[in-house]
């Protein structure tokens, strides 16, 4: 069952409603969050751990709007995944290591581009 469009507005939680599940199971949740427009992208341009400020992490982005880039940061802050300090936004603990646990997927993806090249 697909979420209402009032509850794809607001920032996945556990235990809520979500994009694909009532039921707000944490996996759910986290993949919710990752499949929102642009989410992928932030955590990738802050994988290094250096804190960006709102526009240099905009300019990384290139081509994101600052309405949606403002809505991501805010859910990733409300999710715990990115810090907002004075120098800029960054990885929290939390999200350096969930760029971790998705760096094995860079691994797969390899392989998968080896396989549709060869």
């Amino acid at each position: 069952m697909v979420a209402s469009e009032s509850e794809a507005d607001k920032t996945p939680a556990i235990g809520g409603p979500v994009r694909g599940s009532q039921t707000g199971r944490p996996i759910m949740v986290l993949l919710d969050l990752l499949g929102r427009r642009w989410a992928l992208r932030v955590l990738w341009e802050l994988r290094d751990g250096r804190a960006v400020t709102f526009r240099e992490l905009q300019a990384l982005c290139g081509g994101i709007s600052a309405s949606v880039l403002n809505d991501r940061l805010r859910e990733l802050r409300e999710a715990r995944v990115i810090a907002a300090e004075p120098t800029g936004y960054q990885l929290s603990t939390d999200g350096l290591d969930l760029v971790a646990a998705l760096a094995p997927l860079q691994v797969w993806v390899q392989r998968w581009t080896d396989d549709q090249e060869g």
